[in-house]
């Protein structure tokens, strides 16, 4: 059964049907339905906790502790707050502990204003934290999605025993639309061999990134390069629209996507043979298959909701083979179907 929900409603309800007990954050615009969600159904369920942290940095420090027990912990903010975060990221990193952040995007720097934005792509696909370390990204496009990926976020954050992070826009978060949910999400992993439950019985676990030496240090940070580079291989998302035999190929992501869709019908109309390609996973990033689209389309275009950052990976991805423009709003502005058309022809 389909029910109305908030984008930030079904992400906490995701959350808590993937086994998700544990929430930990700090109410900041335009995200604070996910906890004030979490603080009404939480408590209700056996072993959840729902804390407002005095901090986005007690948050992500929580988020480590409960982490290490093995159980499914959550916390969200919006990009000043999530920046907060960014030294308990590196940590999760470097302990090699799950869990998922939800950064429902804002327009910056600084305070900036409570308008989307898409200028934290920088800050979740290159790490804003300290260190050799990677977040797997996720970018969902509507409210549906926006449940599904918090679920598959965190099955992939178990599965490498890594964080994941979700991001989408402050309208993506605002906006309601039909949402279909399970009973229940399956969580078969097993964390046993590493998790701190009291050692009766067994050997003792260590959770740590702590290594004094400079061998032992790098020995380690290729360990964690060969479980990023395992992502790289089997964890690349994508969506295509009209790609098949695209000219021109429009990339975007989240909600600008939705956006580029009405782009690539209206353009088809004329005679334009205009595509899609949309990223799931900012990172690892979908760069062998806009590496294939640059092979036969006269030109790529990016757009975003920032000055430009995901264009520079698309950029990289071609490596030249073909023309790289750009189109982007900022301030909390979305770009409209009229002006990406008008960018489109043009560069033809």
């Amino acid at each position: 059964m389909k029910v109305l929900m908030k984008g930030n409603e079904a992400i906490a309800e995701a959350a808590i049907r993937a086994g998700c007990t544990l929430y930990f954050g700090y109410p900041i615009t335009p995200q604070s339905e996910i906890p004030e969600y979490m603080s009404r159904r939480l408590p209700t369920i056996p072993g959840g906790a729902y804390i407002q942290a005095e901090t986005e940095v007690s948050a992500i420090n929580m988020v480590y502790g409960a982490a290490c027990t093995g159980r499914r912990a959550l916390t969200s903010s919006s990009s000043p707050g999530v920046s907060l975060m960014m030294e308990g990221m590196s940590y999760l990193a470097g302990a090699e502990l799950p869990c998922v952040v939800v950064n429902i995007m804002r327009g910056g720097p600084g305070l900036g204003n409570i308008n989307p934005e898409q200028a934290d792509y920088f800050q979740a696909v290159k790490g804003g934290g300290h260190g050799s370390y990677r977040l797997m990204v996720l970018a969902p496009s509507s409210v549906q999605e926006m449940a599904d990926l918090t679920v598959l976020g965190f099955d992939l954050a178990d599965k490498y025993r890594n964080p994941v992070m979700l991001v989408a826009e402050g309208n993506l978060g605002q906006m309601m639309e039909p949402v279909e949910f399970q009973e229940s999400y399956p969580d078969t992993c097993d964390k046993s061999s590493w998790s701190l439950t009291g050692a009766k019985g067994r050997k003792g676990h260590t959770i740590t990134s702590i290594y004094l030496d400079a061998d032992e240090m790098e020995e380690y940070i290729h360990k964690l390069w060969g479980k990023y580079t395992e992502m790289e291989r089997t964890e690349v998302r994508f969506e295509e629209y009209h790609t098949e035999d695209a000219e021109v190929v429009i990339v975007a992501y989240g909600i600008v996507s939705r956006v580029v869709r009405t782009v690539v019908e209206s353009l088809r109309q004329e005679g334009i043979k205009a595509g899609l390609l949309r990223p799931i996973t900012l990172w690892p990033f979908p760069k062998d298959i806009i590496r294939r689209h640059a092979e036969h389309a006269k030109f790529l275009l990016v757009c975003e909701m920032s000055m430009g950052q995901m264009v520079e990976d698309v950029m990289l991805a071609v490596g030249g083979a073909r023309p790289v423009y750009f189109y982007g709003r900022s301030g909390g502005n979305v770009p409209g179907p009229a002006e990406i058309a008008a960018e489109v022809r043009k560069h033809l």
